[in-house]
Order: structure tokens, then C-alpha cells, then sequence
């Protein structure tokens, strides 16, 4: 069948997108995902028919390869982004659980807690989550550059870059006890 045709386009869609929207909707539990993801398997389709070749398999078991591949793309990003926000909300807690009874501890606590927010939140985006990924979360710069899909080199400067503007703000020793 000739998919590029937008007549036989609309009949594979009508039969097949069934099939596409639950493989998708098996790995990522949400419809309104799911529908995303039937919508950029369908649209690839459109754009690249010829990428279809009916003599390696049969166009069902093919859409549904790719909707199994973008929803786990789609499941990855949000995964690394549900874990780069965790690691910002660990940063900015107050302590790791214990207990703090002397009140003059708890409030130096909160002022380094009120301090390291502000001093973050005065650095762009992009090199906030990667000094907070580097310097607290203990990851790589290569780490850091996969996770924001960025060259490495990239991500050496947003986190050399987040430091020093960090470093200009505070000082190297207020950093140091920061970290520790």
C-alpha cells in the first residue's frame, strides 16, 4: 500500500492508530501523552513515507515500533526532569531530616537555606540546574551534559559560569561550607 497517498494515509491512520495509541499509552500511563505520541508517529509517517519498507515487516508492527520508541523518549525526559527538579528541592530543604533543637542552629539553617535559593535563583536556568547537578549532585560534566542533551562542553561552561557568579556573590569559602 502506497501510505503516501492521502487517501490510503487516512485509511492506515483509521486502522492502525488504535494499536499505536496503546503501545503508548502501556509505557507512559496517560492519555494525553499517549495522544502526543500518535500524533508524532502519524505526522513522521506523513513527512517520510518512503521510511517505510513493507519488504522488513508489516506497517502495524513498524508504527508500533515507533510509538514504543518516542513514548520511552518521551518517559526519559520526563524521568531526568522529575530528577533535576528533586536534586533543586533537596538543595534548597532545611537539613536532611534531623531533628535541630538549639534555636540559634535552626536559624543559621534557614538563613544559609534563604541564601543559597536567592544566590540560585539569580542564575539562569541552564546553569543552575548544571551547578546544582555538579556541585550537590556529585554528577559529572559529561553526566551533566547527557541529561541536558548538550555538547560537554556546554555544560563545563554553564557549570564553570554558574560557579563564578556564585563565587563573585559570596565568596570562595561561603561555597565551601555550602557544599559541605
Amino acid at each position: 500500500m502506497d501510505i503516501s497517498n492521502p487517501t490510503n494515509y487516512t485509511q492506515v491512520y483509521e486502522t492502525h492508530r488504535r494499536g499505536v495509541f496503546a503501545t503508548a499509552f502501556r509505557i507512559l500511563g496517560n492519555s494525553a501523552a499517549a495522544d502526543d505520541v500518535v500524533q508524532d508517529v502519524f505526522m513522521r509517517v506523513w513527512r517520510k513515507p518512503a521510511a517505510f519498507d513493507s519488504k522488513r515487516g508489516e506497517l502495524g508492527s513498524y508504527l508500533r515500533m515507533m510509538a514504543r520508541s518516542r513514548a520511552l523518549d518521551v518517559w526519559r525526559e520526563g524521568q531526568a526532569a522529575g530528577r533535576a527538579s528533586d536534586r533543586l528541592k533537596v538543595v534548597v530543604s532545611v537539613g536532611g531530616g534531623e531533628a535541630v533543637e538549639r534555636p540559634d542552629e535552626l536559624a543559621e539553617q534557614a538563613d544559609v537555606t534563604d541564601t543559597v535559593v536567592a544566590a540560585l535563583s539569580h542564575l539562569p536556568e541552564s546553569q543552575r540546574e548544571a551547578v546544582v547537578l555538579a556541585y550537590w549532585g556529585g554528577f559529572t560534566a559529561e553526566e551533566v551534559a547527557t541529561r541536558a542533551a548538550v555538547p560537554i562542553g556546554t555544560a563545563k561552561s554553564r557549570i564553570r559560569l554558574g560557579l563564578a557568579k556564585l563565587r563573585d556573590e559570596f565568596g570562595d569559602g561561603y561555597l565551601a561550607a555550602m557544599a559541605a
